[in-house]
């Protein structure tokens, strides 16, 4: 009997299993229309198998080659008498950039010229006009930076999967808008004991001359890349690490997104990997995912949308109502419920079970009671 009960009861939570799926469409689905769409700026993807880079994150700066740094320095003592580039000049080989007037004797004096020996920016000045010009100081510096370098800090542990020649995608905090990528050369000389970090030094093209020395860069090394891997953009996804979702657009309505419960892989800087949850051609929104989880259930109830677009009634939960079934039109504030609503087969079922099983036990403790009865007569 109690075997029974147990069934019974399992088939109650299938049953009630079965009714929330039912209404998952409508629990997990945003309607907006087009004005709506359009305020949170709704952009949206296809999603697709394709190559998956596999990085770690790095911090360092940007640094100039050693052997493109000059310095400007004249060989005998004089005065600056002109001054023709200053700290931010970009400068042509051969190109004019200062006048020293010697201290040898003269009417008037002998006076030098000074020529860029290198084309590219003027870093440092040292002098102003006027000053007094010694042998053993430089008047200025001028730096190549048609190409850098890119240092980044890389923890020891990590630095053993790296090898000369990687890739990494490079990002300038102070240039936001532009992607660089630099070619991995080699370590530096010696660890730091504090950080427990090693300097990977990467070589960067900087044709634009946009980069500067000292500027922080943030490196995405990459280390590995397969192929064939289901991602999204990171924008896309949503939640805990415990609860991960997206936001994918529904295969039959304008405007509607339906909260997707995904399971991730691996992160990059760009893409996540996702293992479950998913399928080739489904669209995720990307730009403004973050804001339908907070619209609720949007500006446009499910059950309008589809009676809009297949031209008939439908339940609440969206769900197509039973042949001669309506909606009953309710006062503002009601709940609405179908006409002629009828319990479930299931429910049906699981009722004229346990009415049985009511008569069965009825039965079973009248037989009882009859032979207890019976053996007390018996006895006397």
């Amino acid at each position: 009997m109690r075997r029974i009960f147990l069934i019974l009861i399992a088939m109650a939570n299938l049953g009630i299993a079965a009714e929330k799926t039912g209404n998952s469409r409508a629990t997990n689905t945003v309607v907006l229309n087009e004005a709506g769409a359009k305020n949170l700026r709704i952009e949206s993807v296809e999603v697709e198998e394709a190559d998956f880079e596999e990085i770690i994150f790095s911090l360092g700066r940007i640094e100039p080659i050693p052997g493109k740094v000059v310095a400007v320095s004249s060989r005998i003592s004089g005065r600056v008498i002109e001054l023709k580039a200053t700290a931010g000049d970009q400068v042509t080989a051969g190109q004019e950039v200062a006048r020293l007037e010697s201290r040898q004797p003269g009417d008037p004096p002998p006076t030098i010229t000074f020529k860029a020996p290198i084309a590219g920016l003027v870093t440092k000045v040292n002098a102003h006009l006027g000053d007094p010009l010694e042998p053993d100081k430089a008047l200025m510096e001028i730096t190549d930076l048609s190409e850098v370098y890119a240092v980044a800090r890389v923890p020891e542990h990590q630095a053993g999967g790296m090898k000369p020649g990687i890739l990494a995608h490079i990002k300038v905090a102070a240039l936001p808008n532009e992607n660089f990528d630099g070619e991995l050369l080699r370590f530096g000389t010696s660890a730091d004991k504090q950080s427990g970090t090693i300097d990977a030094i990467f070589r960067l093209p900087n044709r634009d001359g946009l980069l500067r020395t000292g500027m922080r860069a943030e490196f995405s090394i990459v280390l590995n890349k397969r192929d064939g891997v289901m991602s999204v953009p990171r924008s896309a996804l949503q939640g805990e690490p415990s609860n991960r979702f997206v936001y994918v657009e529904d295969f039959e309505l304008k405007y509607a997104f339906v909260k997707t419960q995904v399971e991730v892989g691996q992160m990059n800087h760009r893409s996540v990997e996702i293992t479950n949850g998913l399928f080739p051609g489904d669209k995720v929104v990307t730009r403004g995912a973050y804001s339908l989880a907070f619209a609720g259930g949007g500006s446009v109830s499910l059950k309008a949308a589809l009676d809009a677009a297949h031209g008939h009634e439908h339940a609440a939960d969206g769900s197509e109502l039973k042949p001669g079934s309506s909606v009953k039109k309710t006062a503002p504030g009601e709940d609405a419920h179908e006409e002629g609503h009828h319990e479930s087969p299931f429910w049906k079922m699981v009722s004229g079970a346990l009415f049985i099983m009511l008569i069965f036990s009825v039965l079973i403790k009248r037989r009882a009671s009859a032979a207890v009865r019976g053996r007390s007569e018996e006895a006397l």
